[in-house]
């Protein structure tokens, strides 16, 4: 009976080898085909997609989120000293938008929105008997909207 056993075994991992041999074949062989694949969209997603590419080459349907620059004002810890400088800022020049900006630890008051490097320093320069340490930024900017009655 003893003998029965072991035959047995000995069967049972003979046959358990060749399936696992016999699979793993069968998987190799079908990973080594090539096959197609088919990408079914909608037409209005290649359409969306162009028209996404247009609106970053021109910086937005308006002009919004071009590059530019911006004059920081003011750098420090306390948000009081920065609003107290955004105040002070507005009361010289109230058509010229102001942002602040927290990046901790500090808070930053940053002023304008210039398409070129030489609006902002026009702008430093006349800062210059209210604040100091002053630096231009270069950042994404928000331009005035553009006039378009013809008049």
């Amino acid at each position: 009976m003893n003998s029965a056993a072991s035959v047995y075994k000995a069967i049972l991992q003979i046959t358990g080898c060749c399936f696992f041999i016999t699979l793993f074949f069968a998987t190799a062989a079908f990973s080594q085909t090539r096959g197609r694949v088919e990408v079914v969209k909608d037409a209005r997603i290649d359409t969306f997609a162009a028209r996404r590419l247009e609106l970053n080459k021109t910086g937005g349907a308006d002009g919004a989120n071009s590059n530019g620059y911006r004059v920081q004002i003011f750098t420090g810890e306390n948000r009081k000293d920065a609003y107290n400088a955004q105040a002070k800022f507005q009361e010289e020049f109230p058509d010229i938008r102001t942002y602040i900006i927290y990046n901790e630890p500090n808070f930053k008051v940053r002023a304008g929105d210039f398409r070129t490097r030489l609006e902002a320093e026009k702008l430093e320069e006349e800062l210059k008997k209210w604040f100091t340490g002053m630096f231009i930024i270069p950042e994404k900017i928000n331009p005035p909207k553009l006039d378009s009655t013809n008049e």
